[in-house]
């Protein structure tokens, strides 16, 4: 059992982090009001002083304290600092009392009787191990540490000692102090060690390997810097990354504003540490600059007839575009400078948009890039990012530039008109600076933020429909409409162009195959319905499929000829049915014509009368614009039903129904006017319309023709169905010449102003036997 002694008042030195274990001198920080009353209590020989943790409870300080002797006071720069103390016991504290200049406690010294026995001894060899295997991995600890610890034969004292030493919060250490048993002190001493044993080896190895790697590092360093030294003094020092980048931008032909900002960012390149982040943002615009084709321009072929016969040569067809690319080669080689038209093809799939841009390149001497659109929602995959963020780039433009290596190359913007908007910005409102003759000389990238001209380059942009382009954009580019293929131009294609590719590329380039006529117009008409030629090219894919079988298996007999009764033994049946035509003439149906994306077609409007109180019906799912339409026919036969022939109150007691086939397929538009007031006129005056006419146009209330469009591709599905005359607005006529000569010789094409002129051109002569009921 431990013993006591009265208790006594003392000063005390309260700790906020530290315990003070008995055995240990150390230096205490305090203010100089503590360190004056230290030095009295020096001067008064009562020497005894309690240094106690501070805690958080009733009492102020922990329970157990350490009583410790005052051996005196230092001073720094002529004032009293800290208090040299020896710990020389330990104390319970019974009351503590805040004070000045010290506070001061209750406390009653704890003895604690010495321990022995084998127990004891084998605690105390434990201990110094482990105090040992510590110190190796402390160089910090004094040696004297180590030789104390076999003069120490008390075993509580050794306990103290190492606790004092060792590294360890200060609870760990508080918990030591109030241990009074000897024997259990020691137990909870050689667990303290143990366990800071383990800590500071497992740090003690990751410092030695992370020591291990920067020594290697700085050694390599060294190394390199010494070996560059000495290259540098035998004048065969290694050009660096900043230097080889400068040599390749001296040597562009950069524009004096350019060329100012280069030069500061190479400076500064060479300013920056090897491991500055900023280094690699540096070079890499610097890369940037010099990749790019400042001044490099590749000489125009200015040779008109070379380029129409290689236009000619590629593609079938395409008269416009030709004529406006011979126009800029003619203009460019009259006036020696010239800046690149910007032309946007707007056509249905397949017509040869996009091959076309190369074909015009080739014809040029100019080098290709197409730059691809579609989808595109980011304002900066045009302008580029800023170089402020991570991973930035320039934009597709700036990136085609580096790409095709020159400055005034073709540039295919392909499918505009699949742009797209989104937080990010609009892509098409960048455009408009590029696509902009007046602008694009000095065009900034966000990334770059220097100037490059792109008046040199020749864009063409391609487009499915204008509808979804900006009016703003729109009226920058050269808009050139390219219709779709008729079938007389779709078989000389397949002839020319995609028979002999596809032989080629199924290892029958040099076999004799020869497709008739016949056959190739049954591929066209009952295996495609397309207004280009990309599904005509799979079918003769096919083909040569068909054909490379029967050469591999040894069967091929050359010249091999293909007919018509091979096709479906090849293809399968028929994907698409033709047009039938309607050739019994019947009150109230009429033929009109439609434009379509696959091309023309002709449309049969189909009326009927049944007994009911005067209501129209549509069907055939009809848009509004086709609906409105056949009312406005309806008022217009209503309004002039003498005039026309027919009853004066035609609708009376009966319902009309109007019905376009087929039902299944959407149909808008009002080019249907004049077959449906044909139709209605038909239907009420009982004189069929004649069958081998058909008709389109816009009809007004006051019995006008307006244009529309598609008449190209209108008149060849008439032609196609094996019709005769064609009525179509006379403010049409200007796009007839787009029609075929020989179209033109087989049909006769009327022309018409107003209703009147249709319906003597379409309506048969009445026949006996017919009236209209009243």
């Amino acid at each position: 059992m431990e013993e006591k002694r009265l208790p006594f008042d003392l000063p005390v030195f309260v700790l906020e982090d530290a315990v003070l274990l008995p055995g240990a001198v150390v230096r205490l920080d305090t203010d100089p009001d503590g360190a004056s009353e230290a030095r009295k209590l020096v001067r008064s020989g009562e020497k005894r002083v309690v240094v106690a943790l501070s805690a958080e409870s009733e009492l102020g300080v922990q329970p157990v304290a350490t009583l410790a002797r005052v051996e005196g006071v230092s001073r720094d720069g002529g004032v009293d600092g800290g208090v040299i103390v020896t710990a020389i016991g330990r104390v319970r504290v019974l009351g503590f009392k805040e004070g000045q200049p010290l506070p001061s406690a209750r406390v009653e010294e704890v003895v604690v009787p010495a321990a022995s026995g084998t127990e004891v001894e084998a605690l105390a060899l434990e201990a110094r191990r482990l105090a040992r295997d510590i110190l190796a991995l402390l160089p910090g600890i004094p040696a004297q540490v180590g030789q104390a610890l076999d003069g120490i034969t008390d075993p509580g004292a050794l306990a103290d000692l190492l606790t004092h030493h060792v590294p360890a919060d200060s609870a760990e250490k508080q918990k030591v102090l109030e241990t009074i048993d000897p024997v259990e002190r020691l137990k909870l001493v050689v667990d303290l060690l143990a366990r800071r044993r383990e800590v500071l080896k497992t740090a003690h190895d990751i410092e030695g390997a992370v020591q291990a790697k920067v020594s290697k590092a700085e050694r390599d360093h060294l190394l390199r810097k010494k070996l560059e030294a000495i290259q540098t003094e035998l004048g065969e020092g290694p050009e660096t990354d900043s230097d080889e980048l400068g040599k390749r931008l001296s040597a562009l032909r950069l524009p004096e504003d350019v060329r100012s900002q280069v030069d500061k960012e190479l400076a500064r390149l060479k300013k920056l540490p090897e491991q500055s982040p900023e280094r690699s943002v540096s070079r890499s615009w610097l890369q940037w600059i010099a990749d790019l084709p400042w001044g490099v321009l590749t000489e125009d072929n200015l040779d008109v007839d070379n380029a129409r016969q290689v236009l000619d040569a590629d593609h079938h067809g395409l008269q416009k575009v030709k004529k406006r690319v011979l126009q800029f080669l003619a203009v460019r080689k009259l006036r020696g400078d010239l800046k690149g038209p910007i032309l946007c093809l707007s056509g249905p799939p397949g017509v040869g948009k996009t091959s076309l841009g190369q074909s015009i390149a080739r014809a040029m001497g100019r080098k290709f890039v197409r730059v691809s659109l579609g989808g595109v929602r980011d304002e900066a995959e045009i302008r580029g990012h800023r170089r402020t963020y991570v991973g930035a780039l320039p934009g597709r433009i700036v990136q085609a530039l580096k790409r095709v290596g020159t400055a005034n190359p073709v540039v295919m913007l392909d499918e505009i008109d699949k742009l797209g908007a989104g937080y990010q910005g609009d892509p098409s409102a960048a455009l408009l600076e590029v696509l902009d003759p007046e602008q694009n000389k000095a065009f900034a990238d966000h990334y770059l933020e220097v100037s490059f001209d792109l008046s040199k380059i020749l864009f063409i942009a391609t487009a499915n429909t204008l509808e979804t382009v900006p009016a703003a954009l729109r009226d920058r580019m050269e808009v050139i409409e390219i219709p779709s293929y008729t079938s007389e131009e779709k078989a000389a294609i397949a002839r020319k162009h995609l028979l002999p590719k596809q032989l080629e590329a199924h290892g029958l380039s040099g076999a004799a195959v020869e497709l008739t006529d016949a056959a190739l117009d049954r591929i066209i008409a009952a295996h495609t319905r397309e207004a280009g030629v990309r599904a005509l090219e799979k079918r003769l894919a096919d083909v040569c499929r068909s054909l490379a079988v029967e050469k591999a298996a040894g069967t091929l007999v050359e010249p091999r000829r293909i007919d018509l009764e091979e096709i479906e033994p090849i293809l399968g049946p028929d994907r698409f049915q033709p047009e039938l035509r309607e050739d019994a003439g019947v009150p109230g149906v009429a033929a009109g014509l439609a434009w379509t994306p696959v091309g023309g077609e002709v449309l049969y409007v189909e009326a009927l009368r049944m007994p009911g109180k005067g209501q129209l019906i549509l069907s055939g799912q009809l848009g509004d614009v086709m609906k409105e339409s056949a009312r406005a026919a309806l008022s217009y036969v209503q309004a002039n039903a003498v005039r026309l022939g027919v009853a004066e109150k035609p609708l009376e007691g009966w319902d009309v129904h109007v019905h376009v086939p087929a039902g299944a397929t959407p149909k808008d538009g009002p080019s249907a006017g004049v077959t449906l007031f044909t139709a209605l006129v038909s239907l009420f005056s009982g004189v069929p319309v004649r069958t081998d006419t058909a008709m389109t146009g816009e009809a007004t209330l006051r019995g006008r023709v307006l244009p529309v469009g598609g008449i190209k591709e209108k008149v060849l599905a008439a032609h196609r169905l094996g019709l005769k005359r064609v009525v179509i607005p006379e403010a049409c006529a200007a796009e007839l010449p787009e029609v075929p000569q020989h179209v033109r010789d087989d049909l006769e094409i009327v022309l018409v102003k107003r209703m009147d002129e249709v319906l003597q051109a379409a309506l048969d002569q009445p026949q006996p036997g017919l009236r209209v009921a009243a």
